[in-house]
């Protein structure tokens, strides 16, 4: 058992079978994600992990390596998400753009911890940290496709939809965060498919 900051104790949170890098990678993300970045040290993600801290370093160079490969798998996992619309709607931009709102609604009333890349951002603050650039062009990324699927759904004004679209998401899962399920967010999905239909009537 590792421990956190206030006594409480970590289990070890992954599969024991799996290859050391796998078991660390898995672990930190967990502990990060329920303690924030700051809140977990080293010794605590490799012993929750079965490991030991030489063997973490052998892989992650460092704790700010760690936050980066964490991230990453994040963003690859993003990536997929966007893949899916098109296999779900091949050919279809509008179906495409109306399932990412639908999938934006489940992840805000399933998930009260809001986005691993914007919570690591609002503590990460170091201008030079790197993981600073990477959340960046994770975030622009995903705001650039939106705007593509916008336009190819025949939105005139795509840009700025897609700014709308990308702020009510994040504000949304903020709002979650603060205030609860039955908050603002609860009507996410009707704002966005209101915005939506105010763009494309424009």
């Amino acid at each position: 058992m590792g421990k956190i900051p206030g006594g409480a104790e970590v289990a070890v949170s992954c599969c024991p079978t799996a290859r050391p890098r796998e078991r660390i990678l898995s672990t930190a993300r967990d502990l990060f994600r329920r303690y924030g970045i700051r809140g977990i040290g080293v010794d605590t993600i490799a012993e929750a992990a079965g490991t030991n801290k030489m063997t973490l370093y052998r892989h992650f160079g460092s704790k700010d390596d760690l936050v980066c490969e964490c991230l990453k798998t994040v963003a690859r996992e993003g990536s997929e998400i966007w893949d899916r619309f098109s296999v779900d709607h091949p050919g279809d931009p509008t179906a495409q753009l109306h399932q990412w709102v639908r999938y934006g609604a489940a992840c805000i009333a399933s998930d009260g911890r809001g986005c691993d890349l914007a919570n690591a951002a609002v503590e990460l603050t170091e201008p030079d940290h790197p993981a600073r650039r990477l959340i960046e062009d994770v975030k622009r990324d995903y705001r650039d496709r939106l705007a593509r699927l916008c336009a190819a759904a025949g939105v005139v004004q795509a840009e700025l939809l897609a700014d709308t679209l990308s702020l009510m998401l994040e504000g949304a899962r903020v709002s979650r965060q603060s205030v609860g399920v039955e908050g603002p967010s609860a009507r996410f999905l009707r704002m966005s498919e209101a915005v939506i239909a105010a763009f494309k009537g424009a």
